[in-house]
């Protein structure tokens, strides 16, 4: 089969005449079977296929594709026996913050003044705790397996940190070098410098783009960019962000139907 390559996809025909598509990025056998689900499938296959391929997910990491948050909030309380606090009331609180804020914010609570290598201190302890425990949240495998349309990760964390906690979770097949760091582009949620630098890399328009969130500041960092936010908001989990307005969702099996029928709006207004 012969096969070109245009803006998102390469195309192809079959000796029948039959156009195919393949999304790049898929791996082998990924390809080959688009390739015959696309060309030899019904055509309203091959419509919803060429939709999801003209749609990026732009997915948060910490509390969304990584149970880390927990082992995030834990190093502080490994570090600074001074705080009391339980674990799910720093978690709540700090979810999805910078961490030079948090920093700021423990020294005023505390009354004392970290020291300067406090930070190194502190990435350490989380690196220690993501080799022993770190895990994909609840059905983010079988989510990222079901998902073709071209994908990023937009972090407020280090790059140093977002890697390993992929090749941990044994999630670094599924964004290859796709990933973005509020540390390498000087800009952190909420506000949106980091989300339109991820879709310009990409190669979307903002209005293609559904950003998947768990964090207060990240779904108003979405919405600000002009991006369209889907919140996680995991079962048993309690947020005081008011979520009216928002789609949200508590089960990463709901998403790949989340963004389908968000393909379909995107496709039908362009």
């Amino acid at each position: 089969m012969p096969i070109s390559h245009s803006k998102n996809r390469w195309v192809g025909y079959f000796k029948n005449g039959v156009e195919a598509y393949v999304i790049p990025g898929f791996r082998s056998a990924q390809a080959a079977n688009i390739c015959h689900i696309v060309g030899f499938g019904p055509l309203k296959t091959r419509n919803r296929l060429l939709a999801m391929n003209n749609i990026c997910v732009i997915f948060d990491l910490d509390g969304t594709l990584v149970d880390s948050e927990g082992q995030c909030n834990q190093a502080f309380l490994d570090l600074l026996p001074q705080l009391n606090d339980p674990l799910e009331t720093l978690t709540e609180h700090y979810r999805g913050q910078k961490l030079a804020s948090i920093l700021l914010d423990l020294e005023n609570r505390l009354g004392l003044n970290l020291p300067d290598t406090f930070e190194q201190q502190y990435r350490q302890r989380v690196a220690e705790l993501f080799v022993r425990d770190l895990k994909p949240m609840p059905g983010v495998l079988e989510m990222l397996e079901s998902i073709n349309s071209p994908k990023c990760i937009a972090s407020s964390g280090p790059l140093p940190k977002i890697r390993q906690a992929l090749e941990v979770s044994g999630l670094v097949v599924y964004f290859g070098d796709n990933l973005f760091s509020s540390y390498e582009i000087g800009s952190w949620k909420p506000d949106p410098g980091l989300f339109q630098y991820a879709a310009h890399a990409m190669g979307f328009m903002p209005n293609q783009c559904a950003v998947i969130e768990d964090s207060e500041v990240g779904i108003e960092a979405a919405i600000a960019a002009g991006m369209t936010p889907l919140y996680y908001v995991q079962t048993g989990v309690t947020t005081s962000y008011q979520t009216e307005g928002n789609v949200v969702f508590d089960d990463m099996s709901q998403l790949p139907q989340l963004l389908e029928q968000f393909a379909n709006m995107t496709q039908s207004n362009r």
